[in-house]
């Protein structure tokens, strides 16, 4: 297989890796844990999940799928070219 083929893997591996952080930081915390500790546990008086939410969620799963592709399609890439 090319060398390019695992440049642009790691180079999606790097985008999906600085997305799937921001992704994550965007979503609200289900109280507990660190957030609460700070003075971020104040409760939404909204029940349910809002569009908005389920987007983000979609759009998460989406870039954390695309990541570990990336991750299984270099693990390959590399078996191969070390076999090779």
């Amino acid at each position: 297989m090319p060398i390019a083929f695992a440049y642009t893997l790691i180079v999606l591996l790097i985008i999906t890796s600085i997305l799937l952080t921001l992704l994550i930081l965007l979503h609200r915390g289900k109280g507990g844990g660190m957030s609460s500790m700070f003075g971020g546990g104040v409760t939404s008086s909204l029940a349910g999940s809002s569009v908005a939410e389920k987007n983000l969620d979609r759009y998460t799963v989406l870039v954390a799928v695309i990541w570990f592709a990336c991750i299984i399609g270099l693990g390959l890439w590399l078996r191969v070219t070390l076999n090779s």
